[in-house]
């Protein structure tokens, strides 16, 4: 990266933390005002292929275009993409040729909506940024990405991730009491097997739960052994925001997560079901900062995520705490994904 793209790089960062702050102030507010109800209600908009919308991702979104278009657009033009704006993305300052613009910034504005609505669990603010390669530009052209946490009304404290690629991961946690802010040590699990430790396979809506749920236990058999009576073995956390946990992967919360949902389609053809909601780009868009704190953050075949910045492709992902987690579960898994014919051996043998 030459040094006015690495100055612009870091600008963005600067500019899309301080929209994350405005976002998370307006989306706070919001909880502390408005009933579960009205934030829960689902808007007229909501039959999409990427997700439902409720009232309360319309107050991240709308926040979201205000601050692109009154404090990014000028320092950069840029191509906006979110599942709540109209054909997935636009271009500020409006008007501008896409040809033009140097910059594609790819946002969720709340990921785990319904865990906040419901005051369950804190969501996410998320944004990738990658150079503007028109509709070539993929998942692994992101050169930077910020991650917010939206706290719990009741929560005081609350953290904010970024990385540039090459340069590590960065952290603050914010005091909403004092308003002082903090580095974040980010420390990831140093475990070298999942004994005693959580480690999920994502199954947060109906649709293949028994598969997947069988997966998840025939992965602790071969990993660990059979149980010995009363023996709990391994923990999951069924944590439904991609942010919250790669973020649960960073602060060593977690030792594995394994969201395999698009690789049940076949499954659920086979029953006669469609496949239900799933992973997109804007839910992973942060994984770079994983990355840079260690994560391995890999698809269902050992490869690097590779994906189109868009708001409808469905995304497998796994991500390791250590390179020891990784190398002790991918082949085990493996082994077992392609039993089930979800991976197929030509693929496996090319996959590092």
């Amino acid at each position: 990266m030459n040094p006015s793209t690495q100055l612009q790089v870091e600008q963005l960062v600067q500019a899309v933390r301080q929209m994350h702050e405005a976002i998370r102030r307006r989306v706070v507010s919001a909880c502390e005002t408005r009933s579960v109800e009205d934030l829960s209600g689902v808007t007229e908009c909501s039959s999409s292929e990427t997700d439902t919308i409720y009232r309360i991702d319309r107050v991240g979104e709308q926040e979201l275009l205000d601050f692109v278009a009154a404090e990014i657009a000028g320092l950069t033009p840029v191509v906006v993409i979110g599942e709540g704006i109209k054909d997935g993305h636009v271009v500020c300052p409006k008007g501008t040729p896409a040809s033009k613009v140097h910059w594609r910034i790819i946002v969720d504005p709340i990921d785990g909506t319904r865990g906040l609505m419901f005051q369950k669990r804190s969501a996410w603010i998320l944004t990738g940024i990658a150079p503007n390669y028109g509709d070539a530009t993929s998942f692994g052209d992101i050169e930077a990405a910020v991650q917010t946490e939206i706290p719990l009304v009741k929560q005081h404290l609350c953290d904010q991730l970024w990385a540039v690629r090459g340069q590590g991961a960065q952290a603050v946690r914010w005091n909403r009491v004092t308003g002082e802010s903090a580095s974040l040590k980010l420390a990831p699990s140093r475990a070298v097997n999942l004994l005693h430790g959580y480690a999920t396979v994502c199954r947060f809506f109906p649709g293949a739960r028994d598969v997947l749920a069988a997966i998840d236990d025939e992965l602790a058999t071969r990993l660990l052994g059979p149980r010995k009576t009363g023996d709990a073995h391994i923990f999951e956390d069924q944590y439904s925001s991609t942010a919250g946990q790669l973020y649960g992967l960073m602060v060593g919360q977690d030792r594995f997560v394994a969201d395999l949902r698009p690789l049940t389609r076949q499954t659920l053809e086979a029953r006669g079901e469609a496949l239900g909601h799933c992973c997109h780009p804007y839910d992973i868009c942060t994984a770079l900062i994983a990355e840079e704190a260690g994560i391995v953050v890999r698809g269902a075949e050992g490869q690097s995520l590779a994906c189109p910045l868009d708001t409808t492709t469905n995304v497998t992902w796994i991500g390791y705490a250590n390179q020891a987690l990784a190398k002790e579960i991918e082949p085990v898994l493996g082994d077992i994904l392609r039993e089930r014919g979800w991976l197929t051996p030509s693929i496996r043998k090319n996959s590092r």
